[in-house]
């Protein structure tokens, strides 16, 4: 890569020697990854994992510590995109998955875990009287859209510049080519006028609004209240279902983003850790909209999935949500991932960087910020979070090279002293060399 400004130069200059670097101390990670790249486009199955030079392999994870096949250790502050809410290896999972290993799974029939967990789900979350489940958000969120479809006989789908609702539903610049052929309409996130603009002009044929509370995958950008809010008014007024993609915000409180705001939508989508580490979606509304999936009130819909009520699954959610997942446990993570965005937002910004998020989901920007949609992002230079990524990594702290960071219950206080005075070497070191500037 040349660039043609100096500043840009030194960025590339820095980040080829961290790659140097980081080859030079994981051959096995390297060899490994040429092995894979023989049979895996990229060397893997999931886009999102691969950086460059290469990724390193994981050959052990626990608690909220990751060790590669090279013998690093790492501070796991990614937790698996949300999906390792709960750490590695929790022990209520790990008996529960042990217990499904002895008495038999694939099923092809019905068990008591797929009841249990329904139950433990449709409590929680305000907006779901009844629930099925599926086997990633993904699939939760383009079976609410096919719902919502059919229960309005509308066709088109509401959605925001930059969102990601799973692998066919990302609205972002690379997203076109493998987006499901829906119909789509779109806004801009935290703009109620561009929704209100929107719906005016094809409210008529709009049959949901497909909405993350706060973009995960785009930055967490959390929606502002009044925006939620508007949005669940300007839905009511012209029937259209609002959908709350909480796959990643469900973390936010036991109900998710929904309770802790006091706005209810009339789906949600679920997905990630609720199913204790285990292949999980799920989408769920009101015994009115969910009935099309129940023959005996006159539903039509059929919803098929081999593996949507899996043993391995529907135990290690049950076990998650009754053992683990708590209100003390949830409101403390919550706590401890603003005072950690707290903390950091003064270490950042003699470089020009910012941190956005909400509870314990944050993200780290090459840009000084505010930071409200992402449009705010649009000039920021993605080299300056993969260097401090590469530069927090030589510090045994991994997120990801986006700058993402999820924070597990198995991360402590201590842990968390660790990263600030991480994160505040890194960016002293960048800065003393010339490489970030404010």
């Amino acid at each position: 890569m040349i660039s043609e400004d100096p500043a840009g130069a030194a960025l590339d200059a820095a980040l080829d020697d961290a790659r140097a670097r980081y080859a030079d101390r994981r051959p096995r990670s390297a060899e490994q990854a040429r092995a894979a790249a023989e049979v895996l486009p990229a060397g893997s199955t999931r886009s999102v994992l691969d950086f460059a030079p290469f990724p390193f392999r994981v050959a052990r994870a626990d608690g909220a510590e990751l060790i590669d096949v090279d013998g690093h250790r790492y501070l796991d502050l990614l937790g698996d995109y949300t999906a390792g809410l709960l750490g590695h290896n929790p022990p209520e999972v790990a008996d529960a998955v042990r217990a499904v290993l002895d008495r038999g799974w694939s099923l092809g029939a019905v068990a008591d875990g797929e009841h249990r967990l329904a139950e433990l789900l449709t409590d929680r979350f305000p907006s779901m009287d009844q629930m099925r489940f599926t086997n990633s958000g993904t699939e939760a969120n383009l079976m609410a859209i096919n719902l919502a479809r059919h229960a309005t006989g509308r066709n088109r789908v509401l959605i925001f510049d930059g969102a990601y609702h799973g692998g066919l539903l990302y609205f972002g610049a690379a997203g076109a080519a493998l987006q499901a052929p829906f119909d789509y309409v779109r806004a801009r996130y935290n703009d109620l006028d561009s929704v209100a603009e929107a719906l005016a002009e094809h409210g008529h044929d709009v049959a949901c609004l497909l909405v993350e509370p706060m973009m995960g995958a785009g930055g967490c950008l959390p929606g502002r209240p009044d925006f939620l809010a508007g949005m669940r008014r300007l839905c009511a007024e012209h029937g259209v279902i609002l959908i709350f993609d909480e796959v990643m915000t469900s973390r936010m409180s036991t109900g998710g983003a929904q309770q802790r705001l006091g706005v209810v939508p009339d789906m949600t989508t679920l997905g990630k850790y609720l199913g204790g580490g285990m292949t999980f979606g799920a989408f769920g509304g009101s015994s009115e909209l969910m009935g099309a999936f129940d023959p005996a009130r006159g539903g039509q819909l059929t919803h098929g999935g081999t593996f949507n009520n899996n043993s391995m699954t529907m135990t290690a959610g049950v076990a998650a949500v009754e053992r683990i997942l708590t209100a003390e446990a949830l409101d403390r993570l919550f706590a401890e991932g603003e005072e950690l965005r707290e903390r950091i937002g003064p270490i950042l910004a003699p470089a020009g960087l910012s941190a956005t998020g909400w509870g314990s989901l944050i993200g780290l920007h090459a840009v000084p910020g505010p930071v409200e949609g992402p449009a705010d992002l649009a000039d920021a230079d993605s080299r300056r979070i993969e260097l401090l990524f590469h530069e927090l990594l030589e510090r045994e702290v991994y997120m990801a090279t986006r700058g993402f960071i999820a924070l597990s219950l198995a991360v402590t206080p201590a842990d968390l002293d660790a990263v600030v005075e991480a994160l505040s070497d890194a960016v002293e070191s960048l800065l003393g060399r010339g490489v970030l500037a404010g």
